[in-house]
């Protein structure tokens, strides 16, 4: 068995907890360094851990995972950051003309795997001591597609276009307003279509930091596509948007496999990654500690398989329980208690736009859902009632 331990660094608070991890460590007990300390934080040494789970159990800050797993595995770590830090074991396998679907919970090592397979990060096959070159990477995935496509990446014959997470970090790494900065990457001539489907003519002249998440989303999505590229990366493409925008995107992503490109997303929503990918890789194990990539699967397969918590060709159960989705019982009829809210005609103002609420109120026990497309005035409204913002009229609740 192959031991990964993690310590969450965020979390580890060594002044706090009088280090009970070392001090009730039965190896440490026993005079065998299983934990030391390094600049004022512990260090595991995996080699030497029992598995024993003391420390686990003992840490008042749950900051240290320890968990098992079998020795074949090791053969396939693709990744690791560094001592006592997240674990990935494998990678997808990327072809063309297909769009591949990333599934799998946070945390699991879905983006680490879009930043390896863009180059952002070389992967160090688990020795972060002394990283391999690209010919030991190379041979290490030999008679996979891999194989050739670390040789085309590491030659420099690879051209990447990828779409980052965190849309809103954007603003910070890039200025300008929406239609010139969409204008230079341009490479593929297809933005008039590009920016129609995806109404982005409205926020031509806006600059990037007065938009909105949703806003921010298209505008990445859009200058991806726009690139020429022979891979594209989209990480999480449907966050902020609402689901006539999340279809538009979708196909947009899918229109670049007609042009034999390599298209790969990761993807929470279910419905999305069905619509959108041709394949789908099942992303498991513990978050934060390890992750497993799976074979391909065709969508459906895929789906199942992840809803069921069981994958079938590799034998393995990585959910104790499925996930079912029941009909929703009739809701049950209640007395509405007292009014918590009440408000008139609210009216608020902005430039180039206008919100107009009709009357209403709020009871005790009442769930209320907020339903409308991105930029109607949903946020607007809640800030109002939550008194963060007040109406024309001066009124603030």
């Amino acid at each position: 068995m192959i031991r990964v331990a993690v310590l969450d660094a965020d979390k580890c608070r060594p002044k706090r907890c009088n280090r009970v991890c070392h001090r009730f460590c039965p190896m440490v007990r026993s005079r065998v360094e299983a934990i030391r300390f390094e600049n004022d934080k512990p260090v595991i040494v995996e080699s030497l851990c029992t598995g024993c789970g003391i420390c686990v159990k003992k840490c008042p800050f749950k900051a240290i995972s320890i968990v098992n797993l079998p020795d074949e595995l090791e053969k396939e770590c693709s990744h690791r950051f560094g001592p006592n830090t997240f674990k990935l074991f494998r990678l997808p396998t990327p072809s063309p003309q297909t769009v591949l679907g990333l599934l799998g919970q946070n945390g699991i090592g879905k983006t680490t795997t879009l930043k390896i397979l863009s180059g952002e990060v070389k992967p160090n096959l688990g020795n972060y001591e002394n990283p391999p070159d690209w010919n030991e990477i190379i041979q290490n995935y030999r008679g996979s597609t891999l194989q050739e496509y670390f040789q085309k990446m590491s030659g420099g014959k690879l051209k990447i276009a990828h779409k980052p997470q965190h849309v809103d970090k954007i603003p910070k790494a890039v200025s300008g307003n929406v239609g010139e900065l969409l204008e230079k990457v341009d490479e593929r001539k297809v933005l008039n279509t590009v920016a129609e489907k995806l109404k982005l003519k409205q926020l031509w002249s806006r600059p990037l930091e007065v938009l909105s998440g949703g806003e921010l989303q298209r505008v990445a999505v859009a200058a991806v596509v726009c690139r020429e590229a022979d891979v594209y990366f989209f990480d999480e493409p449907s966050s902020y948007l609402d689901v006539k925008q999340r279809l538009e995107v979708a196909k947009i992503i899918r229109s670049l496999k007609n042009e034999q490109k390599i298209v790969i997303v990761a993807e929470h929503d279910l419905a999305i990654i069905d619509y959108l990918s041709d394949q789908v890789c099942i992303f498991y194990g513990e978050p934060g500690v390890y992750g497993i990539v799976s074979s391909v699967h065709s969508v459906r397969t895929g789906i199942n398989i992840y809803l069921q918590g069981y994958i079938p060709d590799e034998n393995v159960r990585f959910r104790k329980e499925p996930i079912i989705f029941h009909e929703k019982p009739p809701a049950q009829s209640f007395e509405a208690g007292e009014t918590l809210l009440k408000w008139e005609l609210i009216e608020k103002t902005y430039e180039g736009f206008k919100l107009v609420a009709n009357s209403g109120e709020v009871k005790k026990g009442e769930i209320i859902g907020i339903l409308g497309p991105n930029g109607i005035g949903k946020t607007t409204f809640v800030k109002i009632l939550a008194g963060i913002e007040e109406t024309d009229d001066k009124r603030k609740f």
